[in-house]
């Protein structure tokens, strides 16, 4: 009789346990908290009241793990908006036109996301789920594990045997110092400081705006030598907005009700601080400041057979990319496949973590590309899946420190571009703003269901040989979206009136 521990009951934790109960005799989820009766923000999780998007691959994985949750999602008041085509976002290279692509994001809750995929996962009852419970380490040796220590609401360990482990305890994760205390060798540790802080607060929409809103995103522009500041607004369920504010040192979005909407209205543009304005403020200010791009290689390390390890305990990249829940589900996804091929025996082993790992990459790479940017100076326009910068601080690992604010994500050196690049670069990242071919290429990357944007030579040379498309004003931009064109002249008429 098979039987496998997950520990940690989150997003990544229940999907895995999901995916292991089409293979093992027993599934066992073990999770310090106990999960609310509710839609309601889970103690354990930091980012539990901050803004939570879905991202197309995610979404795609999603109801790929558990069929119909999109639908169940959206049934109960998540919002699903194409990118850019339900969205208003202006890049530091300036306003998007709206175009169709297949890219989209599902924004609502993290509270509503994780109630309605732990029912679906869960209500069955093949999966044994222990609240209240602490992992307190591995048990086995280098070559094997065989179980893991637990204190179960309080009462002494107790070791539980079992045939594979998975952690899924995310930022947290202990696992490197237990691996070692069983002799199973160090693993390799990479961060990439960002410097980024947000604050985010919820409010309660007008009802005239509450759902027709698109997404709104704003990115900072690049000024040498002063901070970067950003703004997202997403409808949520329940006719609520989520708006998150995010700044790089010494522009961190203050906490206070009259900071709070005097950053709003100091950004490029005052279309969020405007609708703060006429929403009403559910809550306080909520800060968080763990926006550090951190990478254990657990697949470089000699792990022993009957562990693995998954979702942001392994990579967790700055959450303003919004893509940590679509690379749990999609790193789900893919130990479903590696189980289909070898089962819950020796061979699932040889490759697993290098399997999960590579469902990984593509983000890991994107934030650290996106989040050094800012150290030349230009902003290729990679910018607009998120809301704010680094500052550029420092990559470390377990052996020893290097500085790598102008290096790659491997640690090698960056060049820096000359003229000529960076006013090709700069042609590309506004072609991007009209261009349906170069917009569903970089959304398609960006949303996780492209591994690479295609590279469309004609449509490239048309962009460097031929007339620029003229870019939006602020008001062609909003014009777009008719919902919020309208309340924006009524407003304007009202205020002037």
């Amino acid at each position: 009789m098979s039987r496998a521990v997950v520990l940690g009951g989150g997003l990544a934790g229940v999907l895995t346990a999901t995916v292991l109960a089409g293979h093992a005799d027993e599934v066992v989820l073990v999770e310090g908290d106990r999960y609310p009766s509710g839609p309601h923000p889970r103690r354990g999780l930091p980012q539990s009241h901050h803004s939570h998007v879905l991202v197309a691959g995610g979404a795609r994985a999603l109801d790929a793990l558990l069929p119909g949750t999109v639908d169940a999602l959206l049934a109960n008041g998540a919002h699903l908006r194409g990118l850019p085509g339900d969205a208003l976002i202006y890049s530091a290279d300036g306003w998007f036109r709206r175009l169709h692509t297949d890219a989209h994001l599902i924004s609502c809750t993290r509270a509503l996301l994780d109630q309605v995929v732990r029912r679906r996962a869960l209500g069955g009852g093949d999966i044994e789920v222990w609240e209240d419970t602490r992992a307190l380490g591995l048990i086995g040796d280098e070559a094997r594990i065989t179980g893991v220590a637990v204190s179960r609401q309080g009462a002494p360990p107790e070791t539980v045997r079992t045939d594979l482990v998975v952690d899924a305890t995310g930022r947290r994760s202990r696992s490197p110092r237990w691996l070692a205390e069983i002799g199973a060798g160090d693993v390799e540790e990479v961060s990439v400081a960002t410097g980024l802080a947000y604050a985010t607060r919820l409010y309660q929409a007008p009802g005239d705006l509450a759902a027709t809103i698109p997404a709104i995103m704003l990115h900072p522009g690049v000024e040498k030598g002063r901070p970067a500041r950003g703004a997202t607004l997403f409808p949520v369920e329940d006719g609520r907005w989520i708006v998150t504010l995010t700044g790089t040192p010494g522009g961190e979005p203050p906490t206070d009700e009259q900071g709070f909407t005097a950053f709003a209205r100091s950004l490029r543009h005052p279309i969020v601080a405007d609708l703060m304005a006429e929403a009403t403020p559910l809550g306080v200010v909520r800060p968080y400041r763990d926006t550090v791009n951190r990478r254990r290689f657990f697949e470089r390390a000699r792990l022993p057979a009957g562990f693995a390890v998954v979702g942001d305990a392994a990579v967790a990249v700055n959450p303003i990319h919004s893509h940590g829940m679509s690379v749990a589900a999609l790193g789900a996804l893919r130990l479903r496949e590696e189980l289909a091929r070898h089962g819950i025996g020796p061979s699932l082993f040889t490759r697993l973590q290098a399997a999960l790992a590579a469902e990984a990459e593509r983000s890991w790479r994107m934030a650290i590309e996106q989040d050094t940017e800012q150290d030349t100076g230009q902003d290729t326009g990679q910018d607009t899946a998120r809301a704010g910068k680094r500052t550029g601080e420092r990559t470390r690992d377990r052996a020893a420190e290097r500085d790598t604010g102008r290096s790659g994500c491997d640690g090698a050196p960056r060049r820096e571009p000359n003229a000529f690049e960076r006013e090709i670069r700069t042609r590309l990242a506004q072609a991007k703003l009209s261009s349906p071919r170069l917009a569903a290429d970089f959304f398609g990357v960006q949303t996780l269901i492209s591994a690479d944007a295609a590279t469309d030579r004609s449509e490239i040379a048309r962009v460097l040989t031929g007339r620029p498309e003229p870019l939006l004003t602020a008001e062609e931009a909003i014009a777009q979206h008719p919902a919020l064109a309208a309340w924006r002249r009524t407003r304007f008429t009202a205020a002037t009136g």
